[in-house]
């Protein structure tokens, strides 16, 4: 269980845990980091090095080398305002900072009863100076 950081942005507290290392690097090669360290209160779903590790072969590596792509990848896991469990569980659709669409369904039989489309919450409300943290169990691809 990771603890909560209630003095540190989101990309800080991204870089501290272990299990997103991978995250850390698509932030670094993206557009990503400078929202991530802003103001704005923000709520990130952040797939871990497993989900990763579930893309189809090349896909990571393929993604890794396109800083565009990255970029749409990873704001398509970021929305605007902080919303805790509870927020997610009052709504079924949120809109990225990507643009797309994110469908929320409760799914009570899960640790923390929510799937982001087709990823689970693995940790959740991970409260930060400029938001919250969700660690999922898939890498959210964009329509």
């Amino acid at each position: 269980m990771v603890k909560v950081k209630f003095n540190i942005d989101i990309a800080t507290l991204v870089a501290q845990i272990d299990e997103l290392s991978m995250l850390v690097t698509a932030i670094e090669g993206s557009h990503l980091a400078k929202t991530l360290k802003g103001q704005s209160p923000l709520t990130v779903f952040a797939p871990d090095n497993d989900a990763f590790n579930k893309l189809p072969t090349g896909t990571a590596d393929t993604l890794f080398k396109d800083k565009e792509k990255l970029t749409e990848v990873f704001t398509y896991h970021v929305i605007n305002g902080k919303y805790l469990t509870a927020d997610l569980r009052a709504t079924k659709k949120v809109k990225t900072v990507q643009g797309g669409i994110l469908q929320i369904h409760e799914q009570h039989w899960l640790q923390h009863g929510i799937k982001v489309n087709d990823a689970a919450i693995k940790e959740a409300n991970l409260e930060c100076a400029n938001g919250v943290l969700h660690i999922i169990d898939s890498v959210l691809l964009p329509k």
